[in-house]
């Protein structure tokens, strides 16, 4: 059977310890350049997560059961400046 992918928590909890180990700088070079690749590669799949959820949290289904945008009402942008 296939394994399991780790959830975007478990991929964020990974990138933080990577970057802690990089920060500490007590690793060789080449485990470092490792760790670094690996690092930006969780990163991207972490950003690609959150576009994808982004973009279901701001699309909404109408009455015909077709995905719209979400639109925020008329006479307000939504921040709060």
């Amino acid at each position: 059977m296939s394994e399991e992918q780790p959830t975007f928590e478990e991929n964020l909890a990974t990138l933080e310890t990577i970057v802690a180990q990089l920060e500490q700088g007590d690793i060789p070079l080449e485990q470092a350049l490792t760790q670094f690749q690996k690092g930006v590669a969780l990163s991207k799949e972490l950003q690609t997560t959150l576009q994808d959820a982004e973009k279901t949290l701001t699309t909404m289904m109408n009455d015909s059961e077709q995905e719209v945008a979400f639109e925020t009402p008329q006479g307000g942008t939504g921040d709060a400046d």
